[in-house]
């Protein structure tokens, strides 16, 4: 799968800050006592930089990047320079996460910690940002339990729910696809809560799960999962894997010649995806969290333009959004409590909507009180072969805008039970 969109080299870890030549001073001249105003505020980003999820990874960076270039031109948060420290959680690995996320916060001092693509690796920070009271957002990870039955005070998620995602795309599938469904999943957390949300939404509309597979993340052949998949004869197969191993398996099925019998969908799709795979394989419906061709919404153009001069000319995809939405949650909590305390942003954050500016979307999109989770629009939609003229990277063609709230379902069904500090 190609890393559209990134054309520097990044390293293991980074920080990426405006005072270098401060930093130089400090160590020169360790008696110089210096104001808290002369001192940055630190944001830690834990996510995958290699692996599977390496270009989503990096596409979620560089919509950090370009949020602060722009919170440090507005003057920083709460009027000091904010400085951008990043580590390579890898895409699977669960250890490694936890001990970049304990690095930043004990050593590094980090004020705010984001992270993870891997819902696995996102629940896990979270437990640790919730352990040391550091307020956190998760801009990828989308189990449902990081904003349901193990919400913490202090996490926030950008990203959907795959309840969410299911409930948004279930009801175009049985019309126009069928009630036959195959699952082809991936074996962690994120696959299995995205199986069980389709299979729920599948159920109350008529349908049924005929058969399915999990597969482990990092799969290169996945023959004998659609051989299996054709025997079962479905009306749909739903793919349900992420990153390169969504790549693998969709080229393999059109080679198969699976397409021509079955229609091929599943919930969550990206554009990383479809811009890594061949134009026969850019088939089927699906949900993108966010689109950059909305030309009738405010402030999406010069997003997009101004991603393009951080990307090499590439348009942004949702990843690169949900690193973009998640600094900007960062600095909208410290500005909203005028504080950088995690417990009094966490609490401005109750019901925050984000400014236009940074939402993106039709009908905007606010953090759910007493969730944390953002309730955003969604694009229900056909991955497209190639562009009907216009952008080559125009690969999707948006036919439903679901509204998040719509989508989201009761506050109580999420499992949520929020308890904050005494």
């Amino acid at each position: 799968m190609s890393n559209d969109g990134i054309n520097a080299p990044v390293r293991r870890r980074a920080i990426l800050k405006a005072g270098l030549a401060l930093g130089a001073v400090q160590v020169a001249s360790p008696f110089v006592v210096k104001s808290l105003a002369d001192e940055p505020v630190k944001i830690g980003l834990d996510n995958p930089l290699t692996g599977t999820y390496a270009a989503l990874g990096k596409n979620e960076l560089i919509g950090c990047k370009l949020a602060l270039d722009q919170i440090n031109a507005k003057g920083g948060i709460l009027g000091r320079k904010v400085d951008l420290l990043v580590e390579d959680s890898t895409s699977g690995d669960a250890g490694t996460a936890v001990e970049k996320a304990r690095k930043l916060i004990d050593r590094d001092k980090v004020d705010f910690l984001v992270g993870n693509i891997n819902s696995a690796l996102a629940a896990a920070i979270a437990n640790v940002a919730y352990e040391k009271s550091v307020f956190m957002v998760d801009p990828g990870g989308h189990t449902d339990p990081i904003t349901g039955t193990n919400c913490h005070w202090d996490v926030f998620r950008v990203c959907n729910t795959t309840q969410m995602e299911a409930n948004a795309v279930a009801s175009t599938l049985i019309k126009t696809a069928g009630k036959k469904w195959y699952y082809i999943t991936p074996d962690y957390a994120f696959g299995h809560t995205l199986q069980a949300g389709l299979e729920k939404a599948c159920t109350k509309l008529g349908g049924t799960k005929i058969g399915g597979d999990l597969t482990p993340l990092g799969t290169t052949d996945f023959s004998s999962y659609l051989i299996k998949a054709q025997a079962a004869n479905p009306d749909v197969i739903i793919f349900l894997v992420a990153g390169d191993d969504a790549v693998n398996a969709l080229k393999q099925a059109v080679q198969f010649g699976l397409d021509k019998k079955y229609h091929l969908a599943g919930a969550q799709q990206e554009l990383e995806v479809l811009l890594g795979l061949p134009p026969e394989a850019r088939i089927g419906t699906w949900v993108f969290e966010w689109y950059w061709n909305q030309p009738n919404v405010p402030h999406v153009a010069e997003f997009v333009a101004d991603i393009r001069k951080h990307s090499g000319g590439h348009v942004p995809t949702a990843r690169t959004w949900f690193g973009y939405a998640a600094l900007w949650t960062c600095a909208l909590a410290a500005q909203q409590a005028k504080s950088l305390d995690a417990v009094k942003m966490a609490k401005a954050m109750q019901g925050f909507k984000l400014p236009p500016e940074v939402s993106l979307m039709p009908d905007g999109a606010f953090y759910r009180a007493a969730q944390n989770q953002l309730i955003p629009d969604l694009y229900v939609g056909n991955a497209q072969q190639a562009p009907k003229g216009g952008d080559p990277e125009d690969l999707f063609k948006v036919t439903e805008i679901v509204k998040g709230i719509d989508a989201a379902g009761p506050l109580e069904d999420t499992g949520c039970k929020m308890t904050w500090p005494t």
